[in-house]
């Protein structure tokens, strides 16, 4: 069996990645990426660009070839930790964690592995946690691996 490592390129998930590594050393991995046009398009919102409600087929191409080496880093960062890694890459349909339940029950992964996000507090009961989320609806273990200390 898989162990699923959700990965969005955040210093949270590389922590995931190397703590998992170290753990579950030659162990087989798909390394997931999940994104989410939603969040895309607010992101251009948020700099004063216009929103479609359709992404064109050359921008939709240009966000997945993005979105797919983002995996393939993250498989990178994790077969250097020691796991024998793939990566995946999938649109978000409904909520990214449903994603990613979605997924370890297609792939039976024995295991989820996801960072936090740093998200607490007021702040994470407000936006809601992916990793919350995943832990209470995956029906398999999940491993969240806290955000690293900041150092400084």
């Amino acid at each position: 069996m898989t162990i699923l490592i959700a990965y969005d390129g955040s210093d949270d998930a590389k922590a995931a990645i190397g703590f998992t590594g170290s753990l579950l050393r030659g162990e087989p991995a798909v390394v997931l990426t999940v994104w989410e046009r939603l969040a895309m398009n607010a992101a251009r919102a948020s700099v004063g660009m216009v929103i479609s409600a359709e992404v064109s087929a050359a921008e939709d191409q240009a966000i997945g070839d993005a979105m797919k080496e983002l995996a393939q880093q993250g498989a990178r960062l994790a077969r250097a930790a020691g796991l024998e890694a793939t990566a995946q890459c999938e649109p978000n349909g409904v909520a990214v964690w449903s994603t990613i339940v979605d997924v370890a029950d297609e792939l039976d992964a024995k295991l989820i592995v996801t960072g936090t996000r740093g998200l607490g507090g007021v702040k994470s009961l407000l936006l809601g946690s992916t990793s919350d989320r995943v832990l209470h609806h995956a029906g398999r273990p999940v491993l969240v691996v806290p955000a690293p200390e900041d150092k400084e």
